[in-house]
């Protein structure tokens, strides 16, 4: 039997993450490799088609990479592309349109997140995908990170007991743009171009916390933005209208207490950019990116306060970290095989656009408690 090729009109993949994680590391990675291997022996391979504004940048990129098609017009690439995928890494205030034309024109849907600006917008995607009876699916990229994925088996083993709390912090200090250049788009500081903290990342500690711990069902949040002002990719100052930082308590099913502190205005003093402690009655983890640190109970020193003397401890130290006793792909890619493997066999994909309805359900009690002071629950 011959291979069969997926084309994909990849939209946004100008940008920094669309190119380099979508792009670049999944899609040419993989096209590179020869495809997924199937079980019948033949292989599915994968041809991107660029799609984006700036038709000198896609000719590069194009170029650049040995890509045979490139288009700034995505009606016409939707309605005569035979193409059957659809990825979408734009802006967050472009996505929902382009990805209801998608589905309008039957095309199977994979995005980054957030899906829409709003849970109604992102709720409007779970209609028209149900409506055009598409596979679509949802960028989790986290679940599929190293640390996570060993965290995530220690949970499944049973290794914590009863779980009792999750402590978070991400982030890192972004650049005003003026005393060295920002090394994130302007755009993620202007509420009014789908900017903000809150927006950004309430999705992903939302699947984070769903898919290891249990379904959030209360927050209490606060939402700020500590630096007012930045300069844009042109050096011209501008008005950061955006949320710079969150600072949550997320109340979790089973009585499971998580504090996630989310910033890009903090100077980093830990292994990883993230990192999530898990403390559980019969021990506890620190996972980041790609490491995961373990104490369990019977090895828990017995510190005592003594504010007289200095601490001698190396409390660091007293943690086993978890070797990496299996290969950790590329986590992007490792979900986009999942997502074409889910189209190929015509299933669901377990990360759909529901999932990302959640997440934006979380983006809003985030918000709502901020503005109003005061904890909201979810469910």
């Amino acid at each position: 039997m011959p291979d069969q090729t997926y084309r994909i009109l990849m939209n946004g993949v100008t940008g920094r993450m669309g190119y380099r994680q979508h792009l670049l590391r999944s899609i040419l990675a993989l096209r590179d490799d020869g495809g997924i291997p199937l079980p019948n022996g033949t292989r599915l391979q994968v041809e991107p088609v660029l799609l984006g504004r700036n038709p000198d940048k896609l000719a590069r990129l194009a170029d650049q990479h040995q890509i045979a098609d490139w288009s700034t017009d995505l009606d016409t690439a939707l309605a005569e592309d035979p193409a059957p995928i659809y990825f979408d890494s734009q802006v967050t205030s472009e996505r929902k349109k382009a990805i209801l034309k998608a589905a309008a024109a039957g095309k199977h849907v994979f995005t980054e997140k957030p899906i829409a600006e709003t849970v109604a917008e992102g709720q409007e995607l779970v209609d028209a995908a149900e409506k055009s009876g598409i596979i679509n699916g949802v960028v989790h990229d986290k679940l599929y990170l190293p640390g996570l994925m060993k965290l995530k088996r220690l949970v499944d083993s049973g290794y914590f007991g009863r779980i009792l709390s999750v402590r978070g912090e991400f982030g890192y200090w972004v650049f005003e743009g003026d005393y060295l250049p920002a090394q994130r788009p302007s755009w993620n500081y202007r509420a009014e171009d789908g900017g903000g903290m809150v927006l950004d990342m309430f999705c992903h500690w939302n699947y984070v916390l769903e898919n290891l711990f249990g379904a959030v069902e209360a927050v209490t949040a606060k939402a700020v933005t500590h630096i007012p002002e930045r300069w844009d990719e042109q050096g011209e100052r501008y008005d950061a209208t955006a949320d710079d930082a969150a600072y949550a308590i997320f109340e979790l099913a089973g009585g499971i207490i998580a504090q996630v502190n989310s910033s890009w205005a903090v100077r980093v003093e830990r292994k990883e950019l993230v990192e999530f402690q898990v403390d559980g009655t019969d021990g506890s983890a620190v996972a980041g990116l790609f490491n995961c640190r373990i104490q369990p109970r019977e090895s828990t020193p017995m510190p005592v306060w003594n504010p007289d003397l200095p601490t001698t401890e190396d409390f660091r130290g007293q943690w086993r970290e978890i070797p990496d006793n299996q290969a950790f792909g590329n986590g992007f890619r490792a979900q986009w095989e999942q997502y074409l493997l889910d189209v190929h066999a015509g299933r669901p994909h377990r990360y759909d656009f529901a999932a990302g309805v959640r997440g934006l359900e979380l983006v809003d009690a985030g918000l709502q408690s901020s503005r109003e002071g005061r904890r909201v629950t979810l469910r």
